[in-house]
């Protein structure tokens, strides 16, 4: 055993290999019986690629590049692809990033157009696909932008022609419902296809806020009558619908302050934990119904296990298997269940489960350990004390490494991370990210603060109001208490974030003096701009609950804004962002960063050409992780070897 300082621990883990790991698996399905799904690929501009795997268990991919199954609903996506077997071969239907059209693609053939291209605004933009091969025909949940504005929009459900006839033809499209409702997710027919249901909500709610669910006859000409509201609102947050086998409706509700599931309104399972999450892309799925009534579901409280439900009894039995962690989607073919799970040693798998024998196994994307899995990092689920003795959750991942230690009386230096949403939580998974400094003698403390999902809807109610409050002081009694007991060294605490976890980075520089320094990725950091404009339409009204509306406390904006009290960072960080982010514009971190000047506090400023909210391409994945380990060895007096310098300027 060497016994070398923290931060200087020599590591296989590279911020290559890292960057490589980047991504999962998401928006698996069946096509007969082989399961498909998208797959990231961060050396490849880091698009999304559709990949099979056949009945003889052949992984396969099934459009080179550039195509690209990505969808821009809501700007964070949403279910991109549908696939049927007609006449023994596949039919799928996608969406390509580039364009956002619709596409149809049969193996051996060329994909081909479905739907228009619109130079209005932002375009046609698709998810969520229900092939309907009867009435030759894929319905869909339409984003169609009328002006240039990001709020000039309209949203509803909508039949394109299979036959490629509207693919330069709007008025083609066939619209099933009006435009009334702000937010829609994709439509779920009934076993008998005479019932659609789907969920709709409105401004200000985000639908963790409240939801309804509406369900519609089906014509026999294809077209949808009688809409009624059945379940959910204002206060009710409904996740999923979708309708059992022999036609009850079935749909998640937090009316008990927990997301469980309902058939026919009444509670199947009623528990303290949550089976349901924050539906922040339509066609996210926690529950899939099967043929014999069983339901398949995602559950927990804080991290979420695959089980299975009987609606009958109320008994789940999760799935036996090293993953303690499984990621809303789901697909169901007989008695076969197919998710995306993952676990502290492995990353996220596509993961089958025989409902009739119990067995699961890894059937895609499998886990391949590119280092010793002894440099992986073994994660301590904490709870901590914050302030007003209410109880703050974290993940805290200490400095691992199989031949190193640090010398008796050092003490290690700790990176509290906030995760983004703020509407989330962070997964107890193997995070590549986390390896590359736990393994070179950094710690990582991962927050679930006082807002986050996975803990009933009385802790995500927390933030209500108090964004920039409730965050700061949880991530940072995280941290006080990592050094009151001794764990970490109260000089050398630094704290990280990206997106909705980057404004409580940068308010934690600017409100606190518990950090050294801080990494910032792609933050909120004007909340007025944000609120007027300066963001996409889906979270345009999200700081009325999290922060109050603008109107009634304009004051409160400009208090808690990072922008506002530039002169209060004295600490150096590290501030990152993608110059074709839409969600948070690089306007924000450019006024940050000019209010800043002068002030002679070392940082640095990294923006990426090509990269939108959250970053997917492997160069700029490296250059991020390696500047951010850099700056900690700046400022904590680290020596990790072979690490680029980053500049840091003044």
């Amino acid at each position: 055993m060497q016994i070398l300082p923290y931060g200087s621990w020599p590591s296989p883990l590279d911020a290559r290999l890292a960057a490589a790991h980047g991504g999962r698996p998401e928006h698996v399905g069946f096509v007969g019986d082989e399961v498909w799904w998208t797959a990231p690929r961060p050396a490849e501009d880091g698009r999304r690629a559709l990949v099979r795997r056949r009945t003889d268990g052949t992984e396969e991919q099934v459009l080179p590049a550039p195509w690209n199954v990505r969808s821009r609903v809501l700007e964070y996506g949403g279910q991109p692809w549908a696939g049927e077997l007609l006449d023994g071969r596949p039919l799928v239907v996608f969406v390509h990033h580039a364009d956002q059209r619709l596409y149809a693609y049969e193996p051996g053939g060329e994909p081909r157009p479905l739907t228009p291209v619109s130079a209005v605004g932002g375009g046609l933009r698709w998810a969520e696909p229900l092939i309907r091969p009867a009435r030759g025909e894929v319905w869909c949940l339409l984003e169609e932008f009328t002006g240039d504005g990001p709020t000039e929009v309209r949203r509803l459900l909508a039949a394109v022609p299979l036959d490629g006839s509207a693919a330069d033809d709007r008025h083609a499209v066939r619209e099933l419902t009006d435009d009334r409702r702000r937010f829609v997710t994709g439509a779920r027919l009934s076993p008998d296809g005479r019932r659609a249901a789907w969920l709709a909500w409105d401004h200000p709610r985000m639908p963790w806020d409240g939801t309804e669910v509406v369900v519609a006859e089906v014509g026999a000409d294809g077209t949808l009558a009688r809409a009624d509201v059945v379940a959910g609102g204002p206060q009710e947050s409904v996740a999923q619908v979708d309708w059992s086998a022999d036609g009850r409706l079935l749909y998640t509700s937090d009316r008990s302050g927990w997301w469980n599931l309902y058939r026919d309104h009444a509670p199947v399972c009623p528990r303290e934990e949550e089976f349901a999450g924050p539906l922040w892309k339509p066609g996210l799925r926690w529950f899939a119904p099967l043929d014999g009534g069983l339901v398949a579901v995602v559950h927990g409280r804080g991290a979420a296990a695959l089980g299975v439900l009987d609606p009958e009894t109320g008994e789940v039995v999760d799935v036996a298997g090293p993953w303690t962690e499984f990621t809303p989607t789901l697909a169901v073919r007989g008695e076969r269940v197919v998710g995306v799970g993952a676990s502290p040693r492995s990353a996220h798998e596509v993961v089958e489960l025989d409902t009739a024998t119990g067995r699961a196994r890894v059937v895609g994307a499998a886990h391949r350990d590119g280092v010793d899995p002894a440099y992986y990092p073994e994660p301590q689920i904490r709870t901590f004390t914050g302030p007003d003795g209410r109880d703050v959750h974290a993940h805290v991942y200490p400095p691992h490494h199989p031949g190193c230690a640090a010398p008796d009386a050092e003490l290690p230096p700790y990176v509290i991370h906030a995760h983004g949403g703020p509407t989330d939580r962070a997964p107890l998974v193997l995070d590549l990210e986390i390896a590359y400094l736990t393994s070179r003698g950094i710690g990582v403390a991962e927050v679930d603060y006082g807002g986050s999902t996975g803990y009933g809807r009385r802790y995500r109610n927390r933030l209500r109001e108090q964004w920039g409050v409730v965050d700061v002081e949880d991530c940072a009694a995280v941290a006080l208490a990592l050094a009151d007991e001794g764990t970490a060294d109260r000089r050398r605490l630094a704290v990280r974030g990206g997106s909705a976890g980057g404004w409580t980075a940068a308010v934690s520089l600017t409100s606190t003096d518990v950090y050294a320094c801080g990494t910032i990725a792609y933050p909120v950091l004007d909340l007025a701009a944000w609120a007027t404009g300066g963001t996409h339409d889906f979270e345009s009204r999200y700081l009325d609950t999290l922060v109050g509306p603008l109107a009634e406390v304009p004051a409160r904006y400009a208090e808690r804004s990072p922008v506002e009290h530039a002169d209060r960072i004295t600490v150096p960080f590290l501030l990152l962002q993608g110059l074709d982010d839409v969600i948070c514009p690089p306007a924000q971190a450019e006024r940050l960063l000019a209010r800043l000047a002068g002030r002679r506090v070392p940082h640095a400023y990294l923006a990426f050409a090509g990269e939108g909210h959250g970053f997917r391409r492997e160069g700029t994945l490296v250059r991020a992780l390696e500047a951010e380990l850099s700056l900690y060895a700046q400022v904590f007096g680290l020596r990790p070897p072979g690490i680029p310098t980053l500049e840091l300027v003044t």
